[in-house]
């Protein structure tokens, strides 16, 4: 089980109690006065029971098809030709070198690991995490019922981008298997189990809700995990979470933890994303992706008063790499993505989403907003390089330098500097582009210095793009003050939008 140790300190209320019970209490909703306000009639003995029959009966279906996966890494020689950490410490003395050399071990150890999975299909094949499974020479799965078998490595196919895998075992006969149920139709608060070997103990059924969806906490490069607060530890790893029908809506991976034990929040991978990616390790050995080429950005509330939309409806486009799908489809920084091939997009995750399960060299309407005004291009995907991250996309390098050169124009309302891009400014400050106007120096206490750096590139104000001063002042003429500065500014972390409000 990945741990995620947290900067920030959470305070957990202990609510344990008050959980079960409220659940209980939805099950019974009774009103005791007709005509007042509906009062829930406290929960009774029989309403618990029916409240236990539904998990008894969960545990009971999915507990035979939840496996124990036990991994071995056997012991590998150290390469000599590793880089020394000392040897720059030391300045380069040989003397040194070879003494730590010398004492640095020449064999890592043998390694072992445990993990969680579950049955799909009858014939053996098991779902599971890839950290659970990467890197072992050896794989021992064990059965509900205590049967052990090796699985061939050969045929363990991995997904690191989504921390799926699948593994493969021969047991001679049908086995019982859990399904995916619809995890879009999840929804918060809804009551969930999950199923896994914590710390080692053995099959363990702990329950709890979803307490959110459409996280993003940096564990994997593709991301929409569930987050629960079902009772997840290490070994919890690869098992199902389950909804009351035991049908698999998430693959526990991983928890937010400052112990290293159950804190509460816990993030599994949703059922959609993860069947999707498991059909096709188990139908091709490979995860085959379409791509857009684009760099987008979140509809947050600054942004929503410029574009006249809803926070978190549609994605910004902020880059367009040359020779991607999206360049082919004439796409712009600046346009809106309101929908594609159907599907509404209320963010970058549910963007990336719907591109990556499309069909590649098939042509697609997106919706998007250009300049205010709503249109409809068509857009015709391709497979995604092997290369390319999900995460970002290459970038120039910006830089903190600050200079303050004739030719300069300084935006007082806002308090910064901008000047024409040069090939000499260009080549201090990284960056890869030809022409524009480059952010010279940022006041300390001004409206623009959480915005903006210096060596920040600035490609558009408003929806004008802008090459040059003369261009910059004049879209700088057009803005509206009152809605804010609207800029498209390239550093070293990519392209986004920024908003600045004159103080």
């Amino acid at each position: 089980m990945r741990t995620l140790r947290s900067q920030v300190h959470w305070m957990l209320a202990l609510l344990v109690g008050f959980g079960m019970v409220a659940g209980a209490v939805s099950v019974a909703q009774r009103t005791l006065v007709a005509d007042g306000p509906s009062i829930p009639e406290p929960a009774t003995a029989r309403d618990t029971h029916e409240l236990s029959s539904v998990f008894r009966n969960v545990a009971s279906k999915a507990l035979p098809c939840v496996v124990t996966i036990e991994t071995r890494q056997k012991s590998r020689a150290v390469a000599q030709d590793a880089p020394d950490p000392f040897e720059d410490f030391f300045g380069g003395d040989p003397r040194f070198r070879e003494f730590f050399r010398r004492q640095m071990p020449q064999r890592m150890p043998e390694r072992q690991g445990m993990g969680s999975g579950f049955l799909v299909d009858p014939s053996g094949i098991i779902v599971t995490n890839n950290h659970v499974v990467a890197d072992a020479d050896e794989i021992t799965v064990r059965l509900h019922d205590g049967r052990e078998f090796h699985a061939d490595i050969e045929n363990v196919k991995r997904d690191e981008r989504t921390d799926i895998a699948i593994v493969r075992i021969n047991v001679g006969e049908n086995l019982p298997a859990l399904r995916f149920g619809n995890s879009d139709d999840t929804q918060v608060g809804d009551w969930v189990v999950a199923i896994g070997n914590p710390f080692g103990n053995e099959l363990t059924v702990t329950s709890g809700i979803i307490s959110a969806k459409g996280r993003g906490p940096g564990i994997t490069e593709r991301e929409d995990f569930l987050q629960t607060d079902a009772a997840i530890n290490p070994g919890n790893s690869g098992g199902p979470l389950l909804n009351l029908d035991g049908d698999v809506i998430g693959v526990n991976t991983a928890i937010s933890s400052r112990s290293g034990g159950f804190d509460g929040i816990g993030f599994a991978v949703p059922g959609r994303m993860a069947w999707w990616v498991a059909k096709q390790l188990i139908q091709k050995g490979t995860v085959e992706r379409a791509y857009l080429g684009i760099s987008i950005q979140p509809i947050d509330a600054t942004l929503a008063g410029q574009f006249g939309l809803k926070v978190g409806e549609g994605a910004v486009v902020t880059q367009v790499l040359d020779g991607s799908p999206g360049e082919s489809a004439k796409l712009q920084a600046g346009d809106v993505v309101l929908s594609l091939a159907g599907k509404a997009v209320n963010g970058p995750r549910s963007l990336q989403g719907i591109v990556e399960q499309l069909e590649v060299d098939a042509p697609y309407e997106m919706n998007l907003l250009r300049d205010g005004k709503r249109q409809t291009v068509k857009v015709v995907l391709k497979p995604m390089p092997e290369n390319y991250s999900l995460r970002s996309v290459p970038v120039s390098k910006g830089d903190d330098k600050e200079a303050k050169p004739d030719g300069t124009v300084s935006v007082e309302k806002y308090g910064f500097d901008v000047r024409e891009l040069t090939p000499e400014i260009a080549e201090q400050l990284g960056l890869s582009a030809k022409e524009g106007v480059v952010v010279s120096s940022v006041e300390d206490d001004g409206a623009a210095a959480r915005a903006l750096r210096v060596g920040d590139l600035i490609e558009k104000v408003g929806s004008r793009r802008v090459t040059n001063l003369d261009e910059f002042n004049v879209a700088l003429k057009e803005s509206d003050p009152g809605k804010g500065l609207l800029l498209l500014v390239r550093s070293g972390g990519g392209t986004r939008f920024v908003v600045i409000q004159a103080e």
